[in-house]
């Protein structure tokens, strides 16, 4: 296959800031709770609170995710929510892996 007239390979469009491991985790469970609260996060991916603030800080940065701060009785509680830009982001890297899957399951056999 020549470079001329193909399409760029899959891997070339994920997105660095979504593709992380942390970063992708989150957005998914993001996705599938819509607001999630941080130490629900924390457990999940086996962070550290700072690890995970980092990473979320990174992803509000981004505008993929809003963190919101509040108070449930009198505990401090910090609730993400995925924004319609991270959604978009998380729909289009979902779409990018399974573009490299294909190419990985219907490629040659027997390297």
């Amino acid at each position: 296959m020549t470079a001329e007239g193909a399409a760029a390979h899959p891997v070339t469009g994920l997105d660095d800031v979504v593709h992380q491991r942390v970063r992708l985790g989150i957005l998914t469970i993001a996705h599938e709770a819509r607001r999630v609260e941080f130490g629900y996060l924390r457990t999940q991916l086996e962070l550290t609170a700072g690890n995970l603030s980092q990473h979320l800080a990174v992803l509000e940065s981004a505008g993929l995710v809003e963190i919101e701060k509040g108070y449930e009785g009198k505990r401090g509680r910090t609730w993400i929510t995925l924004t319609a830009a991270g959604d978009a982001a998380l729909a289009e890297e979902i779409e990018r892996l399974k573009q490299l899957i294909a190419r990985v399951e219907t490629g040659p056999t027997g390297r």
